[in-house]
């Protein structure tokens, strides 16, 4: 990858949507026909990129920040078309639901898939597509650094009903040999399942980017900073992390006081050792990146800052209130990532409380930031998320997953905020309605190198198309879109806006 930084006068832009969130019978977006026809549709409105959430396998609140592990893929974004297509599974097999079209129930989508994943692997076990089995085994091998602990945790955390690991025998939490070789052989047949399905993830993976490079379309994938407390990345490698002697954290990160919440953030997740993963040249972090890159042409760091200094938070502390700013590993580890990955393909999130030290570790590896046009409008022109102060290196979202959609961000606004934004745009003040073509417009006519709008500003739709709601642990992660929703003829506007913006269709070799 040439990014960073974007080239010289390189223009381009492209969607956020979730793989979850695609149109399917399966009652979840996977990574099959309809990621296939999301390309294309891509395509065909010019544009250059695709943003995905994390695409791990889910924890705590189905959130793709809450992953059971940094390496492996989540097995509900396997395809059962494709299932069906490499003879697998029969036709009939798929029969499930009915499921919504346009929310996730995670919970009846779990007991499907995972009902379809054992049929494809009993049929796999009889000897269906035996010329798949030196691949498979080929990638036991190739990925056993991380596969062999997550698919033991997997089918530990089975046995134990999902309970969190800490609740496993002490044997298990400490990681005796001779408690994991028993519970490997106990467990053998699981554990076989959970590879299997790791392989055909990885193999639709490859398939779906094979099509989107075809298509002149990247993708960018998004690195959660912490890791979830109860993942196999901790129960693995718990000497990575600041634990005490029963394998809990010590400290957990969080975020200070601020603005929005006097007692600050207390997120509770492990964070790092890194004299321990200096020590190691940072071994652990770049396998991590590798095992994203895989599947995505790019990264977005989020929570970039954490690289700088994180705010560690005591563990026996109900709030955020009394943790304290600890230096992270800075250019230690871009540098480390730059000759390890002969590159370091990056767009930093660079939200919320930055200084000066997180600004100059970002421009020092020359990465693109991150700029949001739904902070932009409080009045003061020094303001960085507006366009006026834009670097041509930077890439500007009219909103986030974490983001109201446009439309219901608008009208939530309070009025001198909207004045603001009319005033910007030499507007005489609009509707609801006009507001999110009107900051799609303004983003996509930015100095900003890369341009990205959730799919559900492009359709122009209100909160009822929410993705998350930070703060909130109930309702999140569900939003789907239907496949009335891809003809709509937005995507001619949006390619209209694309080519007037000098954005459409950028050349590949400009990003590569």
């Amino acid at each position: 990858m040439r990014l960073p930084p974007f080239p010289a006068k390189y223009r381009a832009s492209g969607l956020l949507l979730h793989v979850t969130s695609l149109p399917s019978k399966s009652g979840i977006g996977d990574l099959g026909p309809a990621a296939v026809a999301w390309i294309d549709r891509l395509h065909e409105a010019g544009q250059s990129w695709w943003q995905v959430l994390p695409l791990g396998p889910t924890g705590y609140g189905d959130s793709p920040y809450q992953s059971l592990s940094s390496f492996a893929g989540n097995p509900l974004l396997i395809s059962p078309d494709w299932l069906i297509e490499d003879e697998l599974v029969k036709p009939g097999d798929r029969a499930g639901g009915p499921f919504s079209p346009t929310a996730v129930d995670f919970d009846a989508v779990k007991r499907f898939k995972y009902a379809l994943f054992e049929a494809a692997w009993k049929s796999f076990g009889k000897g269906a597509r035996s010329d798949l089995r030196p691949g498979f085994e080929r990638f036991g091998q190739e990925q056993a650094h991380w596969l062999d602990d997550y698919a033991l945790f997997s089918a530990l955390k089975a046995r134990y009903g999902g309970a969190s690991y800490l609740e496993w025998p002490e044997e298990l939490v400490r990681r005796t040999p001779a408690a994991l070789d028993r519970a490997r052989r106990e467990l053998a047949s699981q554990i076989a399942l959970v590879r299997f399905g790791q392989f055909l993830l990885f193999r639709h993976g490859a398939r779906l980017k094979s099509h989107a490079r075809a298509k002149s379309v990247r993708l960018i994938g998004d690195l959660p900073f912490f890791v979830s407390p109860d993942s196999s990345d901790v129960w693995a490698h718990p000497e990575l992390f600041l634990l005490d002697e029963q394998h809990r954290p010590r400290v957990v990160a969080g975020v200070p006081p601020d603005y929005f919440s006097a007692q600050g953030q207390r997120w509770g997740n492990p964070v790092y050792d890194w004299n321990a993963l200096a020590a190691d040249g940072y071994r652990w972090c770049l396998d991590r990146l590798r095992a994203l890159l895989a599947h995505v042409d790019a990264i977005r760091l989020d929570h970039f800052r954490g690289f700088a200094a994180a705010w560690h938070v005591p563990a026996s502390a109900p709030t955020a209130e009394s943790g304290q700013w600890v230096a992270g590993p800075g250019a230690d580890l871009f540098n480390a990532v730059r000759k390890g990955l002969s590159g370091v393909p990056f767009i930093a999130e660079d939200l919320g409380l930055i200084t000066p030290d997180v600004g100059a570790l970002r421009d020092s590896f020359e990465l693109p930031g991150t700029r949001v046009l739904q902070f932009a409008f409080d009045g003061h022109s020094d303001n960085p998320y507006l366009p006026d102060n834009y670097v041509a290196n930077t890439v500007v979202y009219t909103g986030t997953h974490d983001n109201p959609t446009t439309r219901g961000w608008y009208e939530g606004l309070p009025g001198a905020a909207r004045r603001n934004l009319w005033g910007y745009l030499k507007r005489a003040p609009g509707t609801s309605e006009e507001a999110t073509p009107a900051l799609l417009g303004l983003a996509w006519s930015s100095a900003a190198a890369l341009a990205i709008a959730p799919l559900q500003d492009v359709l122009n739709l209100g909160n009822e198309a929410r993705m998350n709601q930070p703060g909130s642990a109930e309702g999140n992660w569900r939003w789907r879109c239907t496949d009335a929703m891809l003809d709509a003829p937005a995507f001619q506007s949006l390619r209209g806006l694309t080519r007037a913006s000098a954005r459409a269709d950028a050349p590949m070799e400009a990003a590569s």
